[in-house]
C-alpha cells in the first residue's frame, strides 16, 4: 500500500500522527480556514476537514489522504486561530475560569469512499489573570492555535479538567483515526 498522506503541515500534527505507527507522508492543505460562523462547530470542523483532505487529495487519487481541523466552541462563539495578539488575549478572557468545547473534524479520502467525522472534548480552563494573560501571548504559543491556546505546551497550566479525548483537543483524535481506518480496510 502506498504511503497515507496527512493534509498538513503542522509540525505537532506531525509528530502525534507518527504515534499510529503508519508509513505516511505530510502534505500541507492550502484552503481558506476562515470559519463560517454560521455554520454548527460540529458542521464546520467536518466541512473544513474536508476541504483540507480533498485539496491534497485532487493530486494524489492514488492515495489515502486525511484532512484534520479544530475550533474551540465558547460562549456561543466560534474561536479559530487568533487575528493578532489582541483577539487572543480576547479569546483567552472568554475561556478563563470556563467550560468550553474542542471540536476536532477529520476527513479520510480514498479513490473508492471517504469517511468525514468529528470529536468533541469538554475542556475547563482555570481563572487567568490579565498578566498571565499578556505573558502567555507574548510567549507567541497562542498565535496559531484555534482557542489560543495548546493543550501540549504552555497553555497546559491554565487547563483543570478534560473530559474527554485528550488528542482531539491537541487536533488529532488518534485512536478514532486508527478505527475508522481498520473499518474502511485500509491498514493493520
Amino acid at each position: 500500500m502506498d504511503k497515507i498522506i496527512l493534509a498538513s503541515e503542522s509540525p505537532r500534527r506531525k509528530e502525534y500522527f507518527s504515534l499510529l505507527g503508519l508509513d505516511y507522508e505530510a502534505i500541507g492543505a492550502n484552503i481558506d480556514e476562515r470559519a463560517n460562523k454560521s455554520m454548527a462547530p460540529d458542521d464546520l470542523v467536518e466541512d473544513l476537514a474536508y476541504q483540507k483532505a480533498y485539496a491534497v487529495f485532487k493530486n494524489h487519487r492514488n492515495r489515502t489522504v486525511i484532512g484534520c481541523d479544530t475550533i474551540v466552541y465558547a460562549a456561543n462563539e466560534i474561536l479559530g486561530k487568533p487575528a493578532d495578539e489582541e483577539d487572543a488575549k480576547r479569546m483567552l478572557g472568554i475561556l478563563s475560569g470556563k467550560t468550553h468545547f474542542v471540536y476536532t473534524g477529520v476527513s479520510i479520502i480514498t479513490e473508492k469512499m471517504s469517511r468525514t467525522f468529528h470529536n468533541v472534548t469538554e475542556v475547563v480552563f482555570c481563572d487567568m489573570s490579565d498578566e498571565e494573560i499578556s505573558t502567555y501571548v507574548k510567549s507567541g504559543e497562542p498565535m496559531d492555535k484555534a482557542g489560543a491556546y495548546a493543550a501540549q505546551g504552555f497553555g497546559s497550566k491554565f487547563i483543570k479538567e478534560i473530559r474527554g479525548d485528550f488528542f482531539t483537543v491537541i487536533g488529532l483524535p488518534l485512536s478514532q483515526i486508527y478505527q475508522e481506518l481498520k473499518a474502511m480496510g485500509i491498514m493493520i
